[in-house]
């Protein structure tokens, strides 16, 4: 009788794992599947720190003001000394305005702006400016980015590619940024 019982239940969790019905077993298309033991989760400390441990053995800190105006973010290599630290001053519905990031020993390296949409909210825009090397455009005298990325986003409001342009010489900007801005989309506190 326990033969049968365990084929019923055997074939069930099978139906349900071939239909998709399981949440647990279940992932969005293009997420990488991983045993449990590899599963990057974030782990609460607190109401404002979230931890993720990397499959490599580095870890991504991110924890925010109480009042939800700051959020920093705090990268670790698999050696333990921090590779990179970016601020960013968020506005009240929690989106980032504004951002410096630095480098494992505290080097401001870039500055950033973010633009929003005034009818939608939705990200319209990111400036890249360096924060070692002033680069002003002659004719006007401000401040010109290194880096600007326009969001574009489908009729459903899907984002799609973002346009990207760099104004260093040389390379192409996803060589010198890589191709993510740095829009923090794995935000923990966000839904």
């Amino acid at each position: 009788m326990q033969h049968s019982h365990l084929r019923r239940v055997t074939g069930l969790s099978l139906a349900l794992l071939l239909l998709g019905l399981n949440p647990g077993l279940s992932q969005q298309s293009g997420k990488k599947s991983f045993p449990d033991k590899f599963q990057e989760k974030w782990e609460k400390e607190g109401p404002n720190v979230r931890i993720k441990r990397h499959q490599d053995g580095s870890r991504t800190v991110f924890r925010r003001s109480p009042d939800d105006r700051t959020l920093v973010k705090r990268t670790w290599g698999t050696n333990g000394a921090v590779k990179m630290i970016v601020v960013y001053r968020l506005n009240a519905q929690g989106d980032p305005l504004a951002c410096k990031i630095y480098d494992g020993r505290e080097a401001l390296l870039y500055k950033v702006s973010y633009g929003y949409s005034k009818s939608t909210g939705r990200l319209q825009a990111e400036r890249m400016f360096d924060a070692r090397a002033l680069r002003t455009d002659p004719q006007t005298g401000k401040e010109t980015p290194i880096r600007v990325m326009y969001y574009n986003y489908d009729a459903q409001g899907n984002s799609t590619a973002p346009e990207v342009y760099t104004f260093k010489e040389g390379k192409k900007a996803e060589e010198v940024f890589g191709t993510q801005g740095t829009f923090p989309r794995d935000n923990p506190f966000k839904p």
